[in-house]
């Protein structure tokens, strides 16, 4: 009697890069949903404006290349690129600047390179430090969050601002914009206010910047969704948050009037979105154990030294960027040793 003998692998595992992609697009709902909730409209709008965009561009490279279209098309990786810049930006960015930010993320950090897998910056990041460096202005105009909002624009509106520039009932930018709260803190504390004085803003919540401590949240939650799914594992995003959390510790108890609480810097920006979603990309992070430790470790570190003393109150982008270029150099010294190597005793 003849028993079929089969080959390994002998499972199959269902999981694909279409399928970690999809579940980092689900994990990313509960933030997106709270980003339209506080900034409105424009948030969807150019996350339909980068998706349409990135797809566009991933397609026309492509057959440039003489690659197959459809197949890397349904990585969605080109769309994860997409959303993740989109809802960096200010809800009300002109449309041609999103376009240029994930051509620019598509074309020059991700093709550029040979496509995904080789690509040694992570492709949002660079399109939005592109543009903010770029674009400085129009990439500071948020607006303020539904509670403090006294001009909410309906989708119309949002939409007639981004693709034409026209404001309703004759506002202006300076009308319906302001600081955030990072960039508010950073300005208050230049003009030698203290703390005290400064959680008295209604820009100030509860632990941290109002509206953005509750995206924060819903970020976490979508961010422990893929630590359960096992997308991701916990070394990064833990390390990078204890990174910015020792360093803002460090100098707060020191002057609690000068330097804003842990807690604020955790939850006033991007923090929480760049410890789970962003840091932890598997093609341009650290790969080793001990290398994704220290990764995200010095990731917090250099976004507190950057928003503590450099020129921009949110640094997150440009930390990634940082550590891009560090990770093969902290992979190579943190190779875990061959079971049964020997150590070179001359070398």
């Amino acid at each position: 009697m003849e028993f079929p003998v089969h080959t390994s692998p002998y499972g199959q595992l269902p999981n694909n890069v279409t399928r970690l992609m999809g579940q980092v697009l689900l994990a990313l709902v509960p933030g997106i949903i709270a980003l339209v909730y506080y900034f409105g409209w424009g948030v969807i709008i150019n996350i339909c404006i980068a998706i349409t965009t990135a797809v566009a561009a991933e397609a026309g490279i492509l057959h440039l290349r003489k690659r197959p279209i459809l197949p890397t098309l349904m990585d969605l990786s080109a769309v994860v690129t997409a959303v993740l810049l989109a809802i960096a930006l200010p809800p009300l960015l002109p449309w041609w600047m999103t376009v240029l930010g994930v051509l620019f993320a598509i074309i020059m950090v991700k093709h550029l390179y040979g496509g995904l897998g080789y690509n040694p910056f992570n492709p949002a990041m660079a399109a939005y430090v592109l543009l903010l460096v770029s674009f400085p202005l129009s990439m500071t105009r948020w607006l303020p969050p539904e509670m403090l909002n006294q001009y909410p624009l309906d989708f119309l509106q949002s939409l007639t601002i981004i693709f034409g520039g026209q404001f309703p009932d004759n506002l202006t930018w300076d009308a319906i914009t302001s600081a955030t709260p990072l960039d508010e803190m950073r300005t208050r504390l230049e003009m030698h206010q203290t703390i005290s004085e400064l959680s008295q803003s209604p820009l100030w919540g509860d632990f941290g910047g109002r509206g953005w401590e509750w995206i924060g949240n819903w970020f976490l939650i979508g961010g422990l969704f893929l630590l359960w799914r096992k997308v991701i594992s916990w070394h990064i995003p833990v390390a990078m948050i204890a990174g910015l959390l020792l360093s803002a510790g460090i100098f707060w108890m020191i002057d609690p009037e000068a330097m804003p609480s842990p807690a604020f810097h955790l939850f006033s920006g991007g923090m929480i979105l760049g410890a789970f979603f962003i840091a932890t990309d598997p093609v341009t992070a650290s790969t080793t154990p001990r290398g994704r430790i220290i990764y995200g470790f010095l990731i917090g570190v250099t976004v507190y030294i950057i928003r503590t003393w450099g020129g921009y109150p949110d640094a997150v982008a440009f930390a990634v960027l940082l550590m891009n270029m560090a990770a093969p150099t902290i992979d190579y010294y943190t190779k875990p040793k061959v079971f049964g190597a020997r150590e070179d005793k001359d070398g």
